[in-house]
């Protein structure tokens, strides 16, 4: 399903390149789990954002099911983006003015989908992630956890195919934590694969695939 061949991204500073992933060879199929992890500053989210087509490369090749879309325009790669990707990020990214309800509703918003098409979706989602009676909260009326989930179902409402999680425990207490681990094991679980960048050895103990990155490349990969 995602395909990536020879892929690096390079940055410059000042008058430095710094290469933040270099010459990765990686192929993902359909549903998997898998936690990505390394050192602070190893290339995780450069990788991570690559993927979820957030950041192009500075050379190679990405094949996402099947469409090389390492050359496609900016409209383009933003229709993939959003009916084939949904992200969750450790500080959220919630609109701080809109209600919970309305957060979910922004990528629908975005695709042109009716309103009342959209009103029943996101009582779905609202409701599958325990939070019925929130829906008219706005983000600091809610718990970091709750904050979480409505990021999760904001990633999920366009039932996209990949879901791409980068530290999502790591602003949360233990329980809450716990908690948006199981909603999104419970989302591989119905076949939507499942990326998770975690510096958490716990975390990455419950995927069924570990990548380990090390100064931007693959240092290792195993499957459980």
């Amino acid at each position: 399903m995602i395909r990536l061949q020879g892929i690096s991204r390079e940055f410059l500073v000042g008058d430095q390149t710094i290469q933040a992933i270099r010459h990765i060879d990686l192929s993902l199929d359909a549903g998997e789990y898998v936690a990505i992890m390394g050192p602070s500053g190893s290339g995780k989210s450069t990788l991570l954002n690559v993927i979820g087509l957030l950041d192009r490369p500075t050379a190679g090749t990405y094949l996402f099911t099947e469409q090389d879309v390492t050359h496609l325009s900016d409209n383009e790669i933003s229709q993939v983006r959003q009916s084939k990707i949904g992200f969750v990020f450790q500080f959220f990214h919630l609109v701080p003015r809109l209600t919970a309800a309305d957060n979910i509703a922004l990528p629908m918003t975005l695709a042109g989908i009716p309103p009342a098409v959209r009103r029943e979706r996101v009582s779905e989602v609202l409701e599958s992630i325990g939070l019925s009676d929130r829906g008219h909260h706005r983000p600091d009326q809610l718990s970091g956890g709750q904050r979480q989930r409505v990021a999760i179902a904001r990633a999920t409402v366009m039932n996209p195919s990949v879901i791409l999680a980068d530290e999502p425990t790591g602003n949360l207490d233990s329980k809450s934590g716990q908690d948006v681990l199981r909603i999104l094991e419970g989302l591989n679980d119905r076949g939507i694969m499942l990326l998770v960048v975690t510096h958490d050895l716990e975390i990455g103990a419950r995927a069924r695939r570990r990548l380990r990155i090390v100064d931007g490349a693959i240092e290792s990969d195993l499957k459980q």
